[in-house]
């Protein structure tokens, strides 16, 4: 799967802003920028307190850089960036994320029909170096270009979403995804999602019993692996349905000892 930057002329730039949230993505903002940079009017990219370069990197990269040394949630913080966009249509990236050629050519061709509010493009994603076809992880279609007064986030702390007021399109090629590329990043992922879904719920004044972390934890890797197919991606998905039942206990484990 090609990676380069799309085909589209610096002359021809989209009256489009890419907003990115960071935080340590040293390693991944300078392709995500180089993915989007000839068809974005302005990159945006919003730095949650980095200590790894990631923002001289992102301005050497032709990006606007915003830094808030507080974290409110992704949906709050991804509401920020999107105050900092000046153009029409809006395209919502993570740092791990790259927009391909043709990817690049589909999103052009939405601005210039112009008649939806907005877009959900198929997600492909890696997992440790493989590409994932099933556990639920494919096509994942996500909701991710839209018009800049149609739409905004919603304010979850984790699952955030686009919230579009109008008629929604889908495009046909990827968004590539290259998560969890290190073992150490899944265990990161898995705590950081667990503590924050642990505290959305805490907020809703959600309780739960004793056997419920073991309850949640058991379906997840039940849906993974088999309802959703992930026994197909081998070992993959075996890890995956593992790392799924792990964030769920912890997400409810860590409810629960809040409670006490």
């Amino acid at each position: 799967m090609n990676e380069a930057t799309s085909p589209v002329s610096s002359s021809q730039r989209l009256p489009l802003t890419v907003t990115i949230l960071t935080r340590n993505e040293c390693h991944n903002i300078a392709e995500c920028i180089a993915s989007v940079q000839s068809i974005a009017s302005q990159i945006v990219v919003v730095d949650n307190a980095s200590t790894d370069g990631t923002t001289d990197i992102a301005r050497a990269a032709g990006a606007e850089v915003h830094v808030t040394p507080d974290w409110p949630g992704f949906g709050p913080q991804k509401n920020r960036a999107l105050a900092h966009a000046t153009q029409p249509w809006v395209l919502s990236l993570d740092a791990d994320e790259r927009v391909t050629p043709e990817l690049a050519r589909d999103i052009a061709a939405a601005i210039a029909r112009s008649d939806r509010a907005g877009y959900r493009m198929p997600r492909l994603s890696q997992f440790l170096g493989r590409w994932v076809r099933h556990c639920g992880w494919y096509p994942d279609y996500v909701l991710r270009l839209f018009r800049r007064d149609s739409g905004r986030f919603s304010d979850n702390l984790v699952h955030e979403r686009v919230i579009v007021d109008g008629e929604i399109g889908t495009l046909s090629h990827h968004l590539l995804h290259y998560s969890y590329t290190e073992a150490r990043q899944v265990e990161d992922k898995v705590q950081r999602y667990a503590r924050a879904g642990a505290k959305e719920m805490a907020l809703r004044g959600k309780r739960v019993s004793p056997l419920k972390p073991w309850i949640n934890g058991g379906w997840a890797f039940v849906r993974t692996y088999l309802l959703r197919r992930g026994f197909l991606d081998g070992a993959t998905g075996a890890a995956i349905a593992r790392m799924n039942a792990r964030s769920a206990f912890l997400k409810y484990a860590l409810l629960r000892r809040n409670d006490a």
